[in-house]
């Protein structure tokens, strides 16, 4: 949330006595409680009260969030923590914010860990979507773009905004001045964060006054760039002269780190602080001035003075000459070999001095609590600029890898479809050694879903996943890694890839994916798009293949989402000529001699070969355990429904494999074989008008005939 911002409005509520922490999951997928709260903290009344005082209005209407009792509660309930934590006033937190859920595209937490968002699974946090992004040069920009990719909006008009001001700033170049300029300004957000709660340091106020000394210039090229957005957000700043000017007059050009140590505030800035800093600067000339006179006085040519923290000020003589001293002379300290003194001259001047050098530290102390008030009542308008130089920076970086990564403006249309053409993965394009092969995508409303099948490794996953990316990017308001994209209304994006259990949750790898898949069921609709890799895979075959038939059914007939489903179930292929919704694809691979080339080309129909034995010895299985595989899948090839052995059986695109679904689908079941005179035996016998006697008869008798 932003300095300005309590909590979003849409956050819904929170049970009596959640935690506030909630980042990361717990064992059952829901957030880490890390610090409980009473009950009460939650309940309306109480929440309502806490909020209107800190915002200083009657009630909370004007917010918009006064038809929302659970997340006041939330909000309330976080308030009061954050009052607790910093035990101070909190006047940057000024306003409610409610984020409506119909105002962006939902994305799960499976989602965004599936499609590395902002994390990696592998742990390479270089390898994220926010990674390729982020080419911001202040700590408030990248925490606005990172706040953009966290909830990607659904708004047409504001994506549009974005769109040309990226545009603009590309074609102008005037992200480079800007990016210049931002660097020097830095992070202003968090420096008035540290005002409001009156834990700045010296070196801070430097940081602000810089930054507002390059705030005209900026305003400058700001104001030169073409876009409806940018004039918006150039609005939103303002040059700050007054407060640029206080700061000139009233801090010192290079303060020390703390305020203790004093020379913060700027000589001239008052008068009192001046004379006070004037009669501590002349010690150094007092003191020779009185070591002079005091040799001349007693003779003694090795008297010295000196001062330290302990015994302050004092007369130092050698012990072969302190019998000589005056009588006004008192003894203060005795050292090794040496006697120390103090004279009523010497003890007048000192207490000067250091009273002055505390007075000091004590004036500047005042001055600097009065500066931070002053700058406290300005805080709102300096809140607004940060916010609005955030904005400038998320938007400037995104031109920036618009112009050098070749990436185009999508557009945004209503009725339903997704067309890329020549679309890349932003990640993995940018990690590949070799030219990333762009592929393209057509979806729209009579053609639903893709079944995609093809070798592992051959790219069905990156295929997948770079059209969520570019669907994210896209209600981001960047430019994507597209030649074009047409891209219709979608409410929510949808993964279910890769395999991981939860065994602290007592959930398998397949109940995993069970759980994931059900979500996507019960919640996905036809403006939804739902990415769904290998589903099934980890029961038996049977099992497996039957769930991953139902649920693409499901999804292409029933639910009507835009779908992507990757599998390694050839017989799936079979909706793709079925139903009209569905079509077959594939990743392209060919075989050179005993190696495997991946095309990474996407060709319309359904793939001909699943090559895992080829991907088996690219991974480094021993050949021996190849050739032992070779064998085993022609017998199985050559079998049949666990008969004897038949010649292979090829399917609809030319490869042999176990006909699990020999019939099509719907067909009348197979002529069951005649019964036996054993089954006819049986069917004919009553055990309940058996006497035991009749039973044991029977049981002998039905034993010899089978013996028979």
């Amino acid at each position: 949330m932003r300095e300005d911002q309590a909590a979003p409005g849409s956050a819904g509520g929170t049970a009596g006595g959640a935690g506030v922490n909630s980042a990361g999951s717990g064992p059952t997928g829901g957030p880490i409680v890390t610090r409980e709260r009473a009950p009460w903290h939650f309940e309306l009344a109480t929440a309502s009260r806490m909020l209107t005082d800190q915002l200083g209005t009657l009630d909370l209407r004007g917010f918009g969030a006064d038809e929302l009792p659970l997340a006041i509660g939330a909000a309330g309930a976080l308030l009061q923590y954050v009052r607790d934590t910093q035990r101070t006033a909190l006047p940057h937190i000024r306003a409610l914010h409610v984020e409506e859920t119909g105002d962006a595209l939902a994305l799960d937490a499976a989602t965004r860990r599936n499609l590395e968002l902002d994390s990696s699974m592998s742990g390479n946090e270089s390898a994220t979507l926010l990674a390729v992004l982020d080419t911001t040069v202040t700590g408030m920009g990248a925490r606005a773009l990172r706040r953009w990719l966290g909830r990607p909006v659904s708004q047409r008009g504001l994506l549009r905004q974005r769109f040309h001001a990226v545009g603009a700033l590309g074609a102008a170049r005037a992200f480079a001045p800007l990016h210049a300029q931002l660097r020097a300004i830095g992070d202003l957000e968090r420096i008035l964060a540290r005002i409001a709660l009156r834990s700045t340091r010296p070196r801070d106020l430097v940081q602000l006054r810089n930054a507002l000394a390059e705030l005209p210039p900026l305003r400058a090229t700001l104001s030169a760039v073409d876009s409806p957005l940018l004039r918006e957000l150039h609005a939103q700043t303002a040059d700050h002269a007054a407060e640029l000017a206080l700061l000139t007059a009233a801090i010192a050009a290079e303060p020390p780190v703390y305020l203790r140590d004093g020379d913060v505030i700027a000589a001239g800035y008052d008068a009192e602080l001046d004379e006070l800093r004037r009669i501590s600067s002349h010690t150094d000339e007092f003191l020779l001035e009185l070591e002079q006179r005091e040799r001349a006085r007693t003779g003694l040519t090795g008297l010295k003075l000196g001062f330290n923290r302990v015994q302050g000020f004092f007369i130092e003589i050698p012990r072969a000459q302190a019998e000589r001293v005056p009588a006004d002379y008192l003894r203060r300290q005795t050292v090794k070999s040496a006697e120390r003194f103090i004279t009523p001259e010497l003890k007048g001047f000192e207490d000067k001095v250091l009273g002055a050098r505390e007075r000091a530290l004590a004036r500047e102390k005042e001055l600097f609590e009065a500066l931070l008030t002053r700058l406290i009542e300005a805080l709102g308008a300096l809140q607004g600029t940060a916010m609005a130089l955030a904005d400038v920076d998320a938007l400037s970086a995104l031109a920036e890898r618009a112009a050098t990564l070749g990436w185009n403006e999508p557009e945004l249309v209503d009725e339903p479809c997704l067309r890329l053409v020549g679309a890349r993965h932003p990640v993995v394009e940018r990690f590949s050694d070799a030219p990333f092969v762009p592929n393209d995508l057509d979806l729209h409303a009579r053609r639903r879903m893709l079944i995609i099948t093809g070798p592992n490794m051959g790219g069905k996953s990156t295929y997948m996943r770079q059209t969520a990316l570019i669907a994210v990017l896209a209600h981001i308001g960047s430019y994507v890694p597209a030649q074009s994209a047409r891209i219709g209304p979608l409410d929510r994006i949808y993964t279910r890839i890769g395999a991981g259990d939860d065994l602290a949750g007592g959930r398998s790898t397949f109940m995993v994916e069970m759980s994931e898949t059900a979500n996507i069921l019960h919640n996905a609709s036809e403006r939804s798009l739902v990415l769904m890799d290998e589903i099934g895979r980890g029961t038996s075959t049977f099992d497996g293949l039957s769930l991953a038939w139902a649920v693409a059914r499901h999804l292409a007939t029933e639910v009507r989402a835009f779908t992507l489903f990757a599998t390694h179930y050839f017989e799936l292929t079979a909706l793709g000529a079925e139903l009209e919704a569905c079509a077959n694809v594939h990743l392209d691979a060919t075989e050179h001699g005993d190696s495997l080339v991946f095309l990474h080309a996407v060709r319309e129909g359904p793939a001909n070969r699943s090559y895992g034995l080829a991907v088996a010895k690219l991974a480094g299985v021993p050949a021996s355990v190849i050739a032992r595989a070779r064998d085993y899948l022609a017998e199985l090839e050559a079998t049949r429904d666990g008969g004897a052995l038949h010649p292979p059986q090829g399917n609809a695109h030319g490869q042999g494999e176990l006909a699990l679904f020999a019939a099509p689908i719907g067909a009348p079941p197979a002529t069951p074989p005649a019964p036996s005179e054993l089954e006819l035996k049986l069917a004919q016998i009553e055990p309940d008008a058996l006497t035991p006697r009749q039973a044991l008869a029977l049981m002998y008798e039905l034993k010899g005939r089978k013996q028979t």
